[in-house]
């Protein structure tokens, strides 16, 4: 309860008024947008918009989905908008507006729906299973797993989601872990890091990577110059907390989990889906959601073969869930309603998507009523880019980076690429710094209860936060030409 009020509030009482500023240009060029902040339609937006906000925060005490009051506080917000405009007889600038923050929400929402629909499917496959069976028996000390926990991890949440690397990782310390806590605690709180630094290098690496590279504000090689920056802010804390971890085994029982037929089928075509995305954006410039789709398809298609033929393991992909951990070269057949992808399109956090939608498109109307250029002066205007792109990212600790971005994004400021990128690690690393400033790290306090704390995790910050401004010095040093 205590991470929802503080990233909620801290999103709805700083950086409401700050988003989804649409472009004029883009609704009506001879017209600019009406100035409603002392209008009756800003007052009661605003007020509807921290209602829904207060909701939000009170789910877990009122039982209710906090995409409810978001739904309906962007319905109403855009509503009034729109009649305000419609008596002043321009009502098809503002309906264009609130199409260009729809816009932007469905490129994320599909971008995510196939994403998280492969994660699904190789989750179905065992895949993440038999990783952490195979970590597990390989008879490692304390403080090798923490390494081999932490570097997998960084690497693997370039393309995977924070929550879903950092739950799998998870679930290995806990599992090694569960006769020494202080080991549980270090190893979450090092993967928190390491899988925050790890998304902030790469544009699939989390929602607010994925804003910037869709709004065309840095190519998609561009993030790669985080890379060593990134790197930095992993290995400080970590090689701190190195120290003070236990130096003996663990003594756990082997575990054997069998690869169904086509798992390896399924990690190449994700393989392949994120480098048609990638494609299509570089070189046609469409929407990477656009390749995602296509590779959605792929999926399909696949999952139909699979449906359709009857035939038994091969002998390549017995080998391959040998190197992972399983060994029965006659695994059973998939059963054909495990293959349903629209079963993997249903299990995705389909409230966590409505809220944001919510989000997006119900401060997007309080942008374009006009809140957002006194925000954007005070932040780029009276203060340098690389200290209001620094206090961004350690208000992230406290409030959603997404969010952030997207508030950032809508402001246009008119910074080059260096601090684009300055911002994009700031944002990525900063939630590291708090237990409730992240995905993972919350994710982490639910699966390791009692052994990760929020208190635990507090004892480390000033570790967390050298990490923090090291890579800060080390990005201004190695990406100097990008300023």
């Amino acid at each position: 309860m205590v991470h929802r009020v503080f990233r909620l509030f801290g999103a709805a009482t700083l950086f409401l008024p700050v988003l989804g500023h649409a472009d004029p240009q883009s609704a009506s060029p001879a017209l600019e947008p009406l100035d409603l902040t002392h209008h009756w339609a800003g007052y009661f937006s605003l007020a509807v918009m921290v209602a829904a906000y207060v909701a939000a925060m009170f789910e877990e005490a009122t039982e209710l989905r906090k995409s409810k009051p978001m739904l309906l506080a962007a319905a109403l917000i855009w509503f009034t908008i729109v009649l305000v405009y419609q008596q002043q007889g321009n009502d098809a600038q503002a309906v264009a507006a609130f199409k260009v923050n729809l816009q932007t929400y469905m490129e994320l929402l599909l971008f995510i729906m196939v994403s998280m629909t492969y994660l699904n499917a190789m989750e179905d496959m065992q895949i993440f299973a038999a990783l952490k069976s195979w970590l597990v028996t390989k008879n490692l000390t304390y403080r090798q797993l923490f390494w081999i926990t932490g570097w997998l991890v960084f690497f693997i949440s370039c393309v995977v989601n924070g929550l879903t690397a950092g739950l799998l990782m998870g679930a290995v310390v806990v599992a090694v872990g569960k006769d020494n806590p202080k080991f549980v605690s270090l190893g979450c709180i090092n993967i928190i890091v390491a899988t925050n630094a790890g998304g902030s290098f790469s544009p699939l690496g989390g929602i607010s990577t994925l804003f910037v590279w869709q709004h065309g504000m840095l190519e998609f090689t561009q993030f790669f110059k985080l890379f060593i920056p990134c790197m930095v802010n992993f290995l400080v804390p970590a090689l701190a907390m190195h120290f003070t971890l236990p130096k003996d085994k663990p003594t756990l029982a082997a575990e054997v989990v069998v690869l169904p037929r086509g798992a390896r089928q399924v990690v190449f075509l994700f393989g392949i889906t994120i480098a048609i995305a990638v494609s299509f954006d570089m070189s046609l410039h469409l929407p990477a959601a656009a390749g995602m789709m296509a590779g959605l398809a792929l999926l399909q298609f696949y999952y139909f073969y699979l449906q359709k033929s009857q035939r038994r393991t091969t002998p390549a992909e017995s080998e391959f869930a040998l190197f992972f951990g399983g060994g029965d070269s006659n695994a059973n057949q998939i059963e054909i309603d495990r293959l349903d992808i629209f079963e993997k399109v249903g299990r995705l956090e389909w409230d966590t998507l409505l809220f944001f939608y919510g989000a997006m498109m119900g401060i997007g109307g309080l942008g374009y009523i006009g809140y957002l250029d006194a925000v954007s002066h005070t932040l780029y205007g009276q203060l340098s880019p690389s200290l209001a792109n620094i206090l961004i990212g350690l208000s992230s600790a406290f409030v959603d980076n997404g969010t952030l971005m997207f508030a950032v994004l809508t402001m246009h400021p008119d910074i080059p690429p260096g601090q684009w990128l300055l911002l994009t690690l700031t944002l990525g690393v900063g939630g590291s710094l708090l237990a409730i400033g992240s995905a993972p790290g919350i994710g982490l306090m639910g699966q390791a209860k009692g052994q990760y704390t929020f208190s635990s995790h507090m004892k480390w910050c000033p570790a967390i936060l050298l990490g923090y401004f090291a890579s800060i010095g080390v990005h201004f040093l190695v990406n100097a030409d990008t300023f």
